[in-house]
């Protein structure tokens, strides 16, 4: 059973749910999603970790955004999560804006991250098109109360893939739901955060020393497999993997092999520490 919390932060009070016993795992979404795209791996990990699943500053239930941001903020707004919730060290998961902020924190908090699992993200800036398409939404989403009408299909196109509209009514209509209902006014400047103003972090993410496990889909329209094997090999000692059938929302789509990818990761962590002489020599 989850547990809700409210952790004041540099992004405003953020709402986290919390559960389970074990090493800690922390859980990022994507743009327009809340903590519950993860619920597939809070089921999976909790019996053996302790899940933090984040509602992301202007998302779900956390408090809404009133300017734009910078990813070492968010990468705060991660420490303070953790400093919160009496965190010393944890495992990161992100998917999207979640696996960019991913690659801010582990990069510049290296004492506080376990292990990092960056899914359908890049390290790149934002191309020409995308800086003017979503500047414009700042400007124009004061016209409008949430995502509805034409709006909702572009936005949804982001996420899924042609295998998931023929094969996951389901997981479609989840995907719709979380669209809909999230608040332009509060996300627009997220979204002009992440998009059109996101910096190169090629060479920051080069800095990133905790394993990090990096995962793409073959069906991403949003960040094209290319752009996570890139991220990949900027990070040292980094494993990319490609999910076939898979679009921008691996974690939701195709939960069973991102965990069992994680469980990987996971297990090759604990060989590892346990594998490490102890400070007398021993």
């Amino acid at each position: 059973m989850l547990v809700d919390e409210d952790v004041p932060t540099v992004l405003g009070r953020l709402r986290v749910r919390v559960g389970g016993e074990g090493p800690a795992m922390l859980f990022w979404p994507s743009l327009l999603m809340d903590g519950s795209m993860w619920t597939a791996q809070a089921d999976h990990f909790a019996d053996t970790h302790r899940v933090v699943l984040v509602d992301p500053p202007g998302h779900g239930a956390s408090e809404a955004l009133e300017r734009t941001f910078t990813f070492d903020e968010c990468a705060k707004c991660v420490v303070q999560v953790l400093d919160a919730l009496d965190i010393d060290k944890v495992h990161f998961v992100g998917n999207s804006w979640g696996g960019m902020i991913g690659g801010t924190f582990a990069a510049r908090y290296p004492d506080r991250v376990a292990t990092a699992t960056l899914m359908n993200c890049t390290a790149s800036p934002a191309g020409l098109y995308q800086k003017v398409k979503y500047e414009a939404l700042r400007v124009v989403a004061p016209w409008f109360g949430g995502i509805r009408g034409p709006l909702v299909r572009p936005a949804v196109d982001a996420f899924v893939g042609r295998t998931l509209r023929r094969t996951k009514p389901d997981v479609l209509a989840w995907i719709t739901a979380q669209v809909r209902k999230v608040d332009v006014l509060s996300i627009r400047w997220a979204v002009v955060s992440v998009v059109p103003r996101r910096p190169d972090q090629h060479a920051l993410v080069s800095e990133i020393t905790a394993p990090a496990l990096v995962i793409a889909g073959t069906e991403d329209a949003t960040f094209p497999p290319a752009e996570g094997r890139r991220m990949a090999s900027a990070i040292p000692g980094a494993r990319y993997e490609l999910l076939p059938d898979t679009a921008h929302l691996a974690a939701v789509e195709s939960p069973d092999q991102v965990n069992a990818l994680m469980d990987s990761l996971l297990a090759s962590y604990t060989q590892d520490s346990q594998a490490q002489p102890r400070e007398d020599g021993a």
